[in-house]
């Protein structure tokens, strides 16, 4: 059973995600295995987890979790065959289309980090209409495409250097991080069974809760979003204090 009574469309009864959960990042693995153990190809995992991706970061949005993060795909995910990545390339391409006509109705104000410099110009037009035209709704989801966290971190520090410091601190390289705008990650979910953050968010996720679930990202549903946040909040979270 939920931990959230629908009051109406999109809206929760209940206080019990509150501001000490306002960031939920997600490493979405497991679409490849998922097909094929249904003697399927890969890219139709990859298919059916973006519609779970949709699902689930909509539901988080509506429980009350203002940021959502979500790794899409890696720098090192060029490595795989071409006709994947041209598959992941062309869910995006089409998950952006779709955005364009809900943008409004879903309060989302999307934000695309990593290095989008080597992805297709069409790419990237889609993804800055995106954030431009979502710039102005409440809740925030990131995207990470072609994202690496030590890229993120050498991004941070190029940034601060070129905007004139001769000496780095902490907070000049989180001023400069791709998720400048949001919190470091309260939790972060792995999926898919494997124990490593795998370059995502690691200067983000210094004090971040972690959940590793041997289910595969396609499996995934509101439910087990539920049994994440009561296991977070079973959490003591003492940042290094008593």
């Amino acid at each position: 059973m939920s931990l959230f009574k629908r009051k109406e469309k999109n809206k929760y009864e209940g206080t019990f995600v509150d501001s000490r959960l306002s960031h939920i990042a997600f490493i979405m693995d497991g679409n490849g295995r998922w097909a094929k153990r249904r003697g399927m190809p890969r890219e139709y995992g990859h298919s059916v987890g973006a519609k779970v991706f949709k699902r689930v970061s909509e539901y988080c949005g509506d429980i009350g979790i203002k940021h959502v993060t979500v790794y899409a795909f890696s720098t090192e995910n060029w490595k795989r065959p071409q006709k994947e990545v041209n598959a992941i390339m062309k869910l995006l391409e089409q998950y952006l289309f779709e955005a364009l006509d809900t943008l409004a109705e879903k309060n989302v104000q999307i934000h695309f980090i990593g290095d989008r410099s080597i992805l297709s110009e069409k790419l990237i037009s889609l993804m800055d209409k995106v954030e431009k035209e979502s710039a102005c709704n409440e809740k925030i989801l990131n995207i990470a495409i072609n994202y690496g966290g030590k890229d993120d971190i050498v991004h941070a520090v190029n940034n601060a250097l070129k905007g004139g410091k001769t000496s780095i601190s902490e907070k000049d390289i989180d001023n400069n991080l791709y998720t400048a705008h949001s919190p470091s990650p309260d939790l972060i979910v792995r999926t898919g069974g494997d124990y490593r953050i795998s370059n995502f968010l690691i200067w983000q996720s210094a004090y971040s809760e972690f959940i590793f679930t041997p289910k595969l990202w396609p499996e995934l549903n509101e439910a087990d979003i539920d049994n994440f946040v009561r296991e977070f909040y079973t959490r003591q979270r003492r940042y290094g204090g008593l």
